[in-house]
């Protein structure tokens, strides 16, 4: 097997240790982003940030987790999947210190960045992990559990995170980073198994480079046009050059002999039509639970920890629930479930824009968040494990970086677009926002009823059509 653990026996105490480093080790980048949109108002207030530089504070960290998740996986196929967990973990507990001490605000921006560069390599990192040290049978559960136990911890992230940035400081948001992290190592270094693919001995450097330069090109681009107006030249010159960076990007992968993204995975519908859904979904994900907490704040007089806490219910079904999603789709199949979810949450992201939200948290906020945690939760456990299934199993770190990669960079464009409608004058922009982040998840709705095609069997185990 080509995807290979210095230790074959996995106990199931072992196990459990194993499923919590990795995560703890996730959360750092779930947490992270979740609490700094909480406290993006005041740290707009405490460093005199312009809404260019504040979409800035979250794209940065966007921007390099989306360009070098791709080879952050393959890092971890190369030179051992435990390895590059821990060094991940440790650059983003420098990185959130960095944050926290941050004299201004391109110093921020730039200590951001670099906690996306160490995303980029313990989020691929946790998932091929779980991928190498549990059999197919036992790993779609341990998905499952992944997503929703990383959904529980990313619930506490926003609660711990708008009360400091009320009792203490929103500096204080980056530090909570940093016990997790140590435990995340004690844990790992512990109980996780190396694990690598002795297929992989090269890393695309140009190709990151590439999907960086061009990717952050069109973020520039897209975000400039609020402040320069869409007649700037430097705006269309960026558009323009970005999206030719990243034709040049596809070029160089489909002639690269160990590309960062094998084109010859999109050969499979069922790999290609998840990835196209993540791209949906988490674009409207992304810009609902950024611009829900900025509105309740800006608009309607919620602290910090209030807005924080109205994402509770959120990730508290998706924690609960999550494990119950998994075995449901080994019993009724990928494709129900990638339908189904997406659509409902496109529903809660709709019913989020109405005027009712200024009615309270029970009656405006509560309910249709609850549907959005239904569709989300539907959606996350099978979405992940139809895209472990889709490829080889010596593959694994590739594939999960391409389908976080994607998710992140439907993100980034979520950000960088919607920020444009959100910021215009006139003040009808959150529900605009909403209407877009609706209609985004029900096209993935679409997408999955179109392209999934997975036997109704285990999630971790189906087998693509």
């Amino acid at each position: 097997m080509p995807s290979s653990n210095t230790d074959e026996t996995i106990t199931k105490a072992r196990g459990r240790l194993i499923l919590a480093a990795t995560v703890l080790g996730s959360s750092l980048a779930f947490i992270d982003g979740s609490v700094v949109n909480v406290a993006l108002p005041a740290i707009r207030e405490a460093l005199v940030a312009r809404p260019d530089q504040i979409q800035w504070i979250v794209n940065a960290y966007l921007l390099l987790l989306g360009a070098l998740v791709l080879i952050g996986g393959s890092a971890g196929d190369r030179y051992g999947r435990r390895k590059v967990f821990v060094v991940g973990v440790t650059l983003f507990a420098l990185a959130s210190l960095a944050c926290a001490l941050s004299p201004g605000v391109g110093f921020l921006i730039a200590a951001r960045a670099l906690q996306g560069m160490a995303a980029a390599l313990v989020v691929p990192a946790s998932l091929a992990i779980l991928g190498a040290a549990f059999e197919p049978e036992r790993r779609g559960p341990m998905i499952g559990a992944w997503a929703g136990f990383g959904a529980v911890t990313a619930a506490i992230g926003p609660v711990l995170g708008g009360w400091l940035v009320d009792a203490v400081s929103w500096r204080a948001i980056f530090l909570i980073n940093l016990p997790i992290a140590a435990a995340t190592v004690w844990l790992t270094l512990k109980a996780v198994p190396e694990s690598r693919d002795p297929d992989v001995q090269h890393l695309d450097w140009r190709g990151a480079v590439l999907a960086a330069a061009g990717l952050g090109a069109l973020t520039w681009g897209l975000t400039a046009a609020g402040e320069l107006g869409w007649a700037s030249p430097a705006v269309w010159s960026a558009l323009i050059a970005g999206a030719a960076i990243l034709v040049g990007f596809v070029l160089v992968q489909a002639r690269e002999t160990h590309p960062m993204m094998p084109l010859s995975l999109y050969r499979s519908t069922t790999f290609s039509g998840a990835n196209l859904l993540t791209l949906a979904l988490y674009f409207g994900l992304t810009g609902a639970l950024f611009f829900l907490p900025y509105e309740l704040i800006a608009k309607h007089g919620y602290k910090a920890a209030e807005a924080g806490a109205t994402l509770l219910p959120l990730s508290l079904v998706m924690g609960t629930l999550s494990g119950v999603a998994g075995r449901v789709a080994n019993r009724v199949g990928a494709r129900a479930m990638l339908t189904v979810g997406p659509i409902t949450a496109g529903v809660g992201f709709g019913l989020l824009g109405g005027p009712w939200i200024a009615g309270g948290f029970w009656t405006g906020v509560l309910p249709p968040l609850m549907i959005l945690a239904l569709g989300m939760t539907i959606s996350v456990a099978p979405l992940t494990s139809t895209v472990m299934a889709a490829v080889p199993s010596s593959h694994s770190g590739v594939a999960s970086g391409i389908n976080n990669a994607v998710a992140r960079i439907a993100g980034l464009l979520a950000v960088a677009v919607l920020g444009l409608i959100y910021f215009a004058p006139g003040g009808e922009g959150y529900p605009r926002v909403m209407a877009i982040s609706a209609a985004a998840a029900i096209a993935a709705g679409a997408i999955g009823a179109a392209t999934i095609r997975t036997t109704a069997s285990a999630a971790g185990a189906s087998k693509p059509r």
